[in-house]
């Protein structure tokens, strides 16, 4: 004779529990929610560019590195930063939700009120603009207003609206570096060779992202890559050609006599590595292809920008 199971009943106590969630447990939930917003994988890449900068525009004839003025310019950056990230999922908070790769975002999913998120990004934005005006100076300051505006007004929109938004986006999207330049009281040559650097790499970054989510992006209204037979080509030329002229960019520190002898031969290593992986993808076409050339740009640019500082003369 088979043996029954007896079901278990848990105590009233422990319903209640497990129905309600303590304060603890809603205050965690609701503090991790507001940190995704600002958007925290992309901050690390915003906070070694905006380092890179800082570092190669301090004049070494001073005495000492200015550790604090540093820390003031990551701080007051972050901020602005990931105010921009926050406003751009409430702009885009209704559209997210239509994407497989953005659903689960904490307004997107309905996790956190939109007025909430608002206000959240706003303050952020407002105290980092401020905080860079008085604890950095006014041209980081600038710089930053200049990026989230032109990023929340022109770029965001656009991506809606026209394939060439990736371009639009680019010119804020490079802004770090020159913010971090930027506390140095000046912006050299040198300032604007790093931000072409970062303004190309962007390129190839975004559109290994916008072939693996092609589908999601077409599904939301995005129009980050064109309709029709010409989106392979679109996204092949929009690949290689910023790549082939990074390659170039990368080497104007040594051309100027900014770098020491290993600094171009590094450069160039890492650059044709990258435009390997470019040259797949705009080949084959395929979400693996895309994927590894999104692996080799997030490890192309931390790395080419260590080579800067340290390959520095």
């Amino acid at each position: 004779m088979a043996s029954e199971s007896i079901p278990i009943v848990s105590a009233p106590s422990e319903r209640a529990a497990d129905a309600h969630p303590t304060f603890s447990v809603r205050a965690y939930a609701m503090v991790s929610d507001y940190w995704a917003l600002t958007k925290p994988e992309v901050n690390f890449l915003i906070a070694v560019a905006t380092f890179t900068g800082f570092y190669l525009g301090y004049a070494p004839e001073q005495q000492g590195f200015p550790f604090l003025l540093l820390i003031h310019t990551l701080l007051g950056t972050l901020l602005v930063a990931s105010g921009t990230g926050t406003l751009n999922q409430y702009i885009e908070r209704h559209f997210d939700a239509q994407m497989r790769r953005t659903a689960r975002r904490p307004l997107a999913a309905g996790r956190l009120n939109a007025p909430g998120v608002l206000w959240f990004g706003v303050a952020l934005s407002a105290v980092g603009i401020i905080y860079l005006a008085i604890a950095v100076n006014v041209l980081a300051s600038l710089l930053a207003i200049g990026t989230m505006l032109s990023y929340l007004f022109l770029y965001t929109p656009l991506k809606r609206k026209t394939p060439l938004c990736t371009l639009v986006g680019a010119f804020p999207g490079a802004m770090p570096p020159l913010i971090g330049w930027a506390a140095s009281g000046r912006l050299s040559l040198e300032a604007w060779a790093l931000y072409a650097v970062l303004f190309l790499w962007q390129f190839p970054h975004f559109m290994a992202i916008a072939w693996i989510y092609r589908d999601d992006y077409f599904r939301a209204g995005y129009l980050v890559l064109p309709s029709g037979k010409s989106k392979a080509g679109f996204m092949g030329w929009l690949t290689l050609l910023p790549l082939l002229g990074l390659n170039l960019v990368s080497l104007i520190p040594a051309f100027t006599g900014h770098a020491r002898p290993f600094y171009p031969v590094g450069a160039l290593l890492l650059g044709s590595s990258f435009l390997y992986f470019g040259a797949q993808l705009a080949r084959r076409k395929s979400n693996s292809a895309a994927r590894r050339l999104l692996q080799a740009s997030i490890v192309y640019l931390p790395l080419v920008f260590i080579l800067l500082m340290v390959g520095r003369s």
